[in-house]
């Protein structure tokens, strides 16, 4: 008998993540797509250096199917939450299609220091990718970008001058939502290339940004499909500060 997969997911000394794991994360299945409840601190899928990740683990998801269902889009390695995943050829080119026609709604719940000036908005700035000294990327905003859209709506506050914004990306842009938030003045809490520098990797908390909810018109001339993601732990004491009722 062969060994159960499993990935470390979280920061050293988390519980390793097994297929069996990540099957009670299924928030939504049928016949074309899963969507699961990706848990914060492990890759959507192996880099060139490899590591832990989530594609290792799909073969729990087949559900009867010979083979394993596969990535739609991709969620930063610290975002928590709705990841879609497409049973098929079939489905991954309809998924695809409606990710890059921006039809797929898409929010984000985030954490994040400070308070913008106004209680809602829209962010508009171009972005471009740009190497960094140490052989990493970043995105910064360029006038000469990408095109790059958010809205942001502020949905409460706490007494540490923390905000629990809901972020609605209209573009897909790498790192989109975390660079609008710095842009706004207020990084998410957690942010080791965007937030304040006045801590340590090793000081800074997990990255508070979650993928609340995805709404996709999967099937013409039915209602969309809604799926929303419980927040993860490591946000639960913030959101509550701010007002979040379970």
């Amino acid at each position: 008998m062969s060994a159960t997969p499993r990935a470390r997911a979280g920061r050293q000394g988390d519980p390793v993540l097994t297929g069996e794991a990540l099957l009670a994360r299924v928030l939504y299945r049928d016949a074309m797509m899963l969507v699961i409840d990706k848990p914060a601190g492990i890759a959507v899928h192996g880099g060139p250096g490899g590591g832990p990740n989530l594609e290792a683990l799909f073969d729990a998801l087949r559900f009867g199917w010979s083979k394993p269902p596969a990535l739609a889009h991709r969620l930063d390695r610290d975002t928590s939450g709705c990841l879609v995943l497409g049973r098929h050829p079939k489905a991954l080119r309809k998924l695809g299609a409606l990710f890059a026609a921006g039809r797929i709604e898409k929010t984000y719940w985030a954490i994040v220091h400070g308070t913008p000036a106004a209680l809602e908005g829209t962010i508009d700035q171009p972005l471009r990718k740009v190497s960094r000294r140490d052989g990493g990327w970043r995105m910064l905003p360029d006038p000469t970008g990408q095109t790059a859209i958010t809205d942001y709506r502020v949905l409460g506050r706490s007494e540490d001058d923390r905000t629990w914004l809901e972020l609605r990306p209209r573009t897909g842009r790498t790192h989109q939502v975390r660079v609008h938030c710095a842009a706004l003045g207020c990084p998410i809490v957690g942010d080791p290339l965007y937030g304040p520098r006045a801590q340590s990797a090793t000081q800074l908390p997990p990255l508070h940004l979650h993928a609340r909810a995805l709404l996709i018109p999967l099937k013409d001339g039915k209602p969309p499909i809604t799926v929303q993601a419980p927040p993860p732990p490591h946000m639960l004491a913030a959101l509550r500060a701010c007002g979040y009722a379970d």
